[in-house]
């Protein structure tokens, strides 16, 4: 059914809304279809129409999260041309989307964001650039950018600044793909 009526897009939208006010609080192991159906003054039943279950929710949500962070990302292409500015873009991307991300990418469900992030991107350079897909340079220097990148941005930003942080892992992304292009030295 491809016109939702205005009930069900009032409903998902609370169950949404919902959700995200008692994720802000806790995990997501410690909540209930119960408190969630009561804050989004639903039935449960209403709630399992749309959804199997809470991680079904939230899988959902976090799929649409990354799907706007990648969509943010005006030049995925720079990971293999430029990627310190492929990098800085990536940052932008992510602060955009940050009281988000800092919600549904909590807890038990850290590694999801980096790793769903990182898979949109070698889907979409794999398309167009399939030799780089056996490519061991390429594919560390991705997941080194993108991982490595976002978890030394979020463990360091609170001590030193979010500007400050991205430009480290900017220079050191510029400086392992310098190093990771110059001739081995062995």
């Amino acid at each position: 059914n491809c016109h939702m009526d205005l009930r069900e897009k009032k409903t998902l939208r609370a169950i949404r809304t919902a959700f995200l006010q008692l994720r802000g609080q806790r995990p997501l192991e410690k909540i209930t279809v119960k408190e969630l159906c009561e804050l989004a003054e639903i039935s449960k039943a209403t709630f399992y129409i749309h959804y199997r279950d809470l991680y079904d929710l939230s899988e959902r949500l976090q799929k649409e999260a990354v799907a706007a962070i990648y969509h943010s990302i005006s030049h995925p292409d720079w990971a293999v041309s430029s990627p310190a500015d492929f990098t800085r873009e990536l940052f932008a991307a992510f602060q955009s989307q940050k009281p988000l991300i800092d919600i549904l990418f909590s807890g038990t469900q850290e590694s999801v964001l980096p790793k769903s992030i990182e898979a949109e991107l070698r889907s979409h350079i794999f398309e167009t650039q399939p030799e780089l897909e056996g490519n061991v340079r390429f594919n560390t220097l991705l997941t080194y950018e993108v991982q490595g990148g976002y978890y030394s941005f979020f463990e360091n930003r609170e001590r030193f600044g979010d500007s400050a942080v991205a430009e480290e892992i900017v220079r050191g992304v510029q400086a392992l793909s310098r190093e990771m292009d110059a001739e081995p030295s062995f």
